[in-house]
């Protein structure tokens, strides 16, 4: 059952939905507005929210805000199938709003296009800061590929740095099986994001989840793992047969290890190691013998 109370433009409070922006989206939004109480069993949830998880602790501590105070905030909607109403915004007010036991929520319907509502759901979500990392990375991702948003647009509509926007959205380079780790909040975004354009970047992700590791820690696990791979793809120098035998000879004369490095232009260095000091006086004796 839903009842209509009044017509007006769009209110400061619901306006913060949409960042105060003066689109065209939100421009038509302002020019059709009804403000409703409908049955809380006749809303349902947006096709295209951009969400994938509700923190379930501030779902119970928003609806124990509800009993005590009511639902103040309308909840955005717009008709859907089957005198339904469809969820634009405040999905997570819906969920509390259920919880708290409430029959009817004030809600605000809008006249929208399935487009629009794609829109303004991913819009109301990432000003809202509700979304993980992972989660705004895929909304700026879908705004630019399905609203030709680029991302001097994004910067400017959304209030970030272009360098945020760049950021967020290189965390979709990551595989799969990482961007599940953030999405579940098993990892965040600062820790994966020194694995971006790492070949083996699960395999570090593992050892970040599995050592706990501060963010210090995993820029030196990444350090390391880039030098010992930029070692790896060094060629081997190949040691002239010539200096190999006399390298064995001086060894089987002294009795100690040690390494010749002829260059080509047949400079070099001659290190030899000695284990204690008995050694020591032997090698110095050697050196220092007058003929």
């Amino acid at each position: 059952m839903v009842e209509e109370k009044n017509k007006k433009g769009l209110g400061r409070g619901l306006m913060s939905l949409f960042g105060d922006q003066t689109s065209e989206s939100t421009e038509n939004i302002k020019n059709d507005l009804s403000y409703l109480s409908a049955s809380i069993g006749d809303l349902e949830r947006n096709q295209f929210q951009p969400r994938n998880f509700f923190d379930e602790k501030k779902i119970e501590e928003l609806s124990q805000s509800i009993k005590k105070n009511g639902l103040i905030q309308p909840i955005a909607v717009r008709k859907g199938k089957n005198s339904k109403y469809e969820i634009i915004a405040g999905e997570r007010r819906w969920l509390a709003a259920q919880r708290a036991g409430l029959h009817d929520v004030p809600v605000v319907v809008l006249n929208l296009s399935d487009n629009q509502s794609l829109e303004l759901a991913i819009i109301e979500n990432i000003q809202r800061e509700e979304l993980n990392s992972i989660e705004e990375a895929k909304g700026y991702d879908r705004l630019i590929k399905e609203f030709n948003y680029d991302q001097d647009k994004l910067s400017e509509f959304m209030g970030k740095s272009r360098s945020h926007i760049v950021n967020t959205l290189r965390l979709l380079n990551l595989p799969k099986e990482v961007i599940s780790l953030v999405d579940t909040g098993k990892l965040t975004a600062g820790q994966v994001r020194p694995l971006v354009g790492r070949h083996n970047a699960l395999k570090l992700a593992d050892t970040i989840l599995k050592e706990k590791l501060s963010a210090r820690s995993i820029e030196n696990l990444v350090k390391n793992d880039k030098e010992k791979e930029k070692n790896a793809k060094k060629p081997k120098q190949r040691t002239d047969p010539n200096v190999l035998l006399i390298q064995r000879k001086i060894e089987e004369n002294l009795g100690l290890k040690n390494r010749i490095i002829n260059r080509k232009n047949n400079s070099g260095k001659v290190t030899i190691e000695y284990e204690n000091l008995n050694q020591f006086e032997l090698l110095s004796a050697l050196l220092t013998k007058k003929n």
